[in-house]
């Protein structure tokens, strides 16, 4: 386990040493989804070590964050890290698999959902050898299409849904999406620079309401670092 500055944020993270450690993606789409209203309410779908929850409560001193993560382990982590940033007033986490989650909160209960989940899908790209890696980049019992209902399902009219996934399951995304009936209003590319092919890509979506999509001028990771 390290504990680690995030000084922009006035944050201090414990994470595994060995096993998924946070990189970059949970800060850019933190930044992407920003603000909420005031006192409004939000879920992180797939929380990990509770960055981007950490982060959005920073962000919006008023709200109340809900980190779900299905790692036992993981879970701990988010708990002491909520109680190390004295945040145990705003932010809890809930120890759960997405798709259970309709058990757990009624219908349209959070102003934004957000996640950045599973990357890849089961049996797919390179094996890590460190415990703890696999599950976090790897669909397990949930996959995009849990995470894209259980958003629906979670999320207000009048919220957004913000997510960060690879460019290579774009069309699968917005294919499901749209099966859901969610409307998509902003999407961004990122890129490590300008000759350089996406390697992410964040999208808003929204459910009840139609709207224009935006797309966002690229975003340059090697501006941001």
């Amino acid at each position: 386990m390290t504990k680690d500055d995030l000084k922009a944020f006035d944050l201090q993270l414990f994470q595994p040493r060995h096993g998924y450690r946070y990189s970059l993606d949970p800060l850019l789409l933190a930044r992407f989804c920003q603000t909420v209203k005031p006192e409004g309410s939000i879920i992180d779908l797939g929380a990990g070590c509770g960055i981007i929850s950490l982060v959005l409560a920073r962000m919006n001193p008023d709200a109340s964050v809900v980190a779900v993560e299905n790692n036992r382990e993981m879970a701990q982590i988010i708990e002491q890290n909520i109680q190390c940033n004295g945040l145990a007033d705003r932010v809890s986490r809930r120890t759960e698999d997405v798709i259970h989650l309709r058990s757990s909160y009624p219908h349209s209960s959070f102003d934004l959902v957000v996640s950045n989940p599973p990357f890849r899908t089961a049996g797919s790209g390179k094996i890590s050898p460190k415990a703890g890696r696999d599950s976090a980049r790897h669909e397990t019992t949930a996959g995009l299409g849990d995470f894209l209902a259980a958003a629906k399902y979670l999320v207000k009219p009048s919220g957004r849904i913000c997510f960060i996934h690879l460019p290579s399951r774009l069309p699968e995304f917005i294919s499901l999406a749209v099966g859901m009936k969610l409307s998509l209003l902003r999407l961004r590319m990122i890129h490590s620079n300008a000759e350089s092919p996406a390697t992410m890509f964040m999208i808003e979506l929204a459910k009840g309401r139609r709207s224009e999509p935006v797309v966002e001028p690229p975003l340059f990771v090697q501006d941001v670092v």
